[in-house]
């Protein structure tokens, strides 16, 4: 039987308790929180107010903060095209309408309201270039992404694991940033994002395990695969308006790392925490292939430390034009 057979049968294998890890990972819509949650209630009688408070208070936070929190809204807003790759992966049935496209659909309507409440944020707070901000987000959707996984579920799913937590990391320091300029409102709602993320973190983390149980070999075969290639950020096509796909996105992540919002670091140690949940030093049952994949896996992160310790952030910080420093 081929790979691309196996992986079908997997899936499939597997598409029979997707129901129980919806209910178990994601929340009703009656229930989950809504963007007009955090932000200013348009239709009563304070709304002015409120939006004088939101700009007052967006003057403390620094322009390298603005920046992260820019490209946080963007990577966020830009989930039709993570909806439409994963739509595409190999066992799920948009057409059949299948339990892998229930859950797409269902994780799809969950993430889109961060990017929602970001958005809304960001224009209230008269801190940010919004046109441009627009442009940037039409140009990623309209450019794409290639994340390296092609339509391998086990490959996506990596992705979708590590990446998950990556973004938790990231809403949670900016949670925490905030709080301490006293902006308790814009701390509390990307913490809320935040959690958000790590739920849907420990969805695809199990959905990696379940495979684990079924096919090690292959699986350890398709992580090895994603972390030599390296888990490449969906918006690293960033661009600016009248540009083109450039080095943007390593100006954005060197401010990040800057600010100390997602470094280098923080990839290493998401890599071990996805070694343990798995723990990848204990699966049997493996290929000679797949045994020499584990012990690449388990010497990465070694490696990845030594390498990150000689890594130097530039001081300066790059000019977008999504901030403007003048109206900070």
């Amino acid at each position: 039987m081929s790979i691309k057979n196996v992986r079908l049968e997997v899936m499939n294998f597997l598409e029979k308790d997707i129901e129980s890890l919806i209910e178990k990972y994601l929340i009703p819509v009656e229930t989950i929180w809504q963007p007009s949650d955090f932000l200013p209630n348009s239709e009563g009688p304070n709304f002015f107010e409120e939006v004088k408070e939101i700009r007052e208070l967006s003057k403390e936070l620094s322009y390298d903060f603005w920046v992260v929190l820019v490209g946080d809204m963007i990577t966020e807003e830009a989930l039709p095209t993570y909806e439409s790759w994963l739509m595409d992966v190999e066992g799920v049935n948009q057409v059949g309408r299948n339990g892998w496209a229930k859950w797409v659909r269902h994780w799809t309507a969950e993430e889109n309201r961060h990017g929602d409440v970001l958005n809304k944020y960001l224009y209230l707070s008269g801190r940010v270039n919004m046109k441009e901000i627009e442009q940037t987000t039409q140009h990623l959707i309209a450019d794409g992404f290639d994340i390296g996984t092609a339509q391998d579920p086990y490959k996506n799913f990596v992705y979708t694991s590590f990446q998950e937590l990556a973004t938790y990391v990231s809403h949670n320091r900016v949670a925490k940033l905030a709080k301490q300029k006293g902006n308790k409102q814009l701390a509390k709602m990307c913490k809320i994002i935040s959690g958000d993320e790590m739920r849907h973190h420990h969805a695809y983390s199990e959905f990696v395990e379940r495979i684990f149980a079924v096919d090690p070999s292959q699986m350890m075969l398709a992580f090895q695969y994603m972390m030599k290639q390296k888990i490449t950020m969906p918006a690293h096509f960033l661009r600016e308006s009248g540009g083109k796909i450039s080095t943007i996105f390593e100006e954005f992540s060197n401010t990040a790392q800057r600010i100390g919002v997602y470094t280098s670091m923080d990839y290493i140690e998401i890599l071990q925490k996805l070694i343990k949940r798995w723990e990848i030093d204990k699966i049997t049952g493996l290929t000679d292939e797949a045994e020499k994949a584990r012990d690449y896996l388990m010497k990465l992160p070694s490696r990845m430390i030594r390498l990150a310790e000689r890594m130097k952030i530039p001081e300066n910080s790059y000019q977008f034009k999504w901030v403007e420093p003048a109206k900070l």
